[in-house]
């Protein structure tokens, strides 16, 4: 059976990524499994790249920053005190937080990187923010989507046959 990537197919891919400057940002140790169809699981123009491609096939697509992880948002910059942290804070450790009043929703992850001076620099940017990307990838395996992935809108994990939700 020769089957295409398509809409509600479970699509896998081997894939690696690199910067602008043709260095390596992840080198895709694991496969990437994806829903096709729009489900926002994958970056959208990597997914139309994919459309109708078959096992074997590869594609190379380059995203620019507001198709990827989006422009660098200085805003999103915080400085706060060293007394207001653990002692073991370390550069590269993660916090959740927001704005003062905000709900849950409105919580997002900032990433610790710099402290100096008494100081703590939180950047609440995605570490890729603000980058031209390139993925490369190949198709490995496609199979058609369960019932129950389609009305998730995501994989499940299949493991003993069993498909578990995430």
């Amino acid at each position: 059976m020769n089957m295409q990537v398509s809409k509600n197919m479970v699509v896998t891919l081997d894939y690696n990524v690199t910067d602008s400057d043709d260095n390596v940002v992840d080198e895709g140790r694991e496969p990437l499994v994806y829903l096709h169809g729009g489900y926002d699981d994958i970056f959208m123009r990597i997914e139309e790249a994919l459309q109708d491609k078959r096992i074997g096939e590869s594609v190379q697509v380059k995203l620019q920053p507001d198709e990827a992880f989006g422009e660098y948002d200085a805003e999103l910059v915080q400085i706060e005190p060293l007394d207001n942290f653990p002692k073991e804070i370390q550069v590269g450790m993660q916090f959740e937080g927001g704005p003062e009043g905000a709900d849950d929703d409105d919580f997002m992850i900032y990433r610790v990187t710099e402290i100096a001076n008494d100081k703590v620099v939180l950047d609440g940017n995605h570490p890729l923010a603000g980058m031209s990307l390139m993925f490369t990838c190949t198709v490995t395996a496609i199979r058609p989507a369960s019932a129950e992935e389609i009305e998730h809108g995501h994989v499940h994990a299949m493991e003993d046959d069993e498909p578990t939700c995430h």
